[in-house]
């Protein structure tokens, strides 16, 4: 994992930029809805893309879609689970707090805003769902587990596929009418200023924890060596 791990320090200007941004945009969208549910001002862009993606469907991507709708929600609260365990068990305690705190933290707003704005899902959902549309529980739980990633593995492909593990969860939700489109972006805009915000107090202790690591198995590994080295001295003399 010390190979792995190589978190970067982000400038916080730019971080409370981004998120302020996402958070705007997400206020913006539940205050909508918290006016009209019935019939928000974007209301008619959603019914639009819905109508647009249903006619899509297949065999071949109800199958791909039916995997994202277990992987989403269930399967993306284990793997921050197990991320959890895997960071504690290789001693990074900090970053596991980190991981830790981002999913909870997401979660449970998540819940208070379904509850809260209590928005009708679409009428021909495929699959079993629970009550308030917005947000998506399977777009939020993805998307901060995908980004907690990237954030501690610290390279540029891996936020690629974070946004391309994203954008698919995005449009799997609305292609199975679980969720309206603006659902899937007010998701977005919780839980990746989210992440963010957590990652701006843990940054400095997540850097400083693996580059503590890194410098352990450094030098174990020469100490290794050195240890190699002398029995090899010792079986030729």
């Amino acid at each position: 994992m010390t190979r792995v791990l190589d978190p970067q320090r982000l400038p916080p200007g730019r971080v409370l930029a981004v998120s302020t941004g996402l958070l705007t945009l997400g206020v913006v969208l539940a205050g909508l809805l918290v006016a009209d549910v019935r019939l928000p001002p974007f209301q008619g862009l959603d019914e639009g893309w819905a109508r647009w993606i249903t006619s899509l469907r297949n065999p071949f991507w109800d199958g791909i879609n039916a995997f994202l709708n277990i992987a989403g929600y269930r399967g993306a609260l284990v793997l921050h689970g197990l991320l959890v365990v895997a960071l504690l068990l290789r001693r990074r305690p900090q970053a596991a707090a980190f991981a830790t705190a981002a999913g909870v933290a997401v979660l449970v707003f998540t819940q208070i805003l379904k509850a809260g704005i209590f928005r009708d899902r679409p009428d021909n959902t495929v699959v079993l769902t629970d009550t308030g549309s917005f947000p998506s529980g399977h777009v939020a739980s993805t998307a901060v587990l995908l980004v907690v990633v990237a954030l501690l593995v610290g390279r540029a492909w891996v936020w690629v596929l974070a946004g391309v593990g994203v954008v698919a969860m995005m449009v799997s939700r609305t292609y199975l009418s679980a969720h309206w489109l603006m659902d899937t972006v007010g998701s977005v805009c919780l839980a990746v200023p989210v992440a963010l915000l957590i990652w701006l107090f843990y940054q400095d202790l997540c850097i400083q924890e693996n580059g503590d690591a890194r410098r352990l198995l450094t030098w174990r590994a020469r100490a290794s060596r050195r240890r190699r080295a002398a029995v090899r001295q010792e079986s030729e003399s």
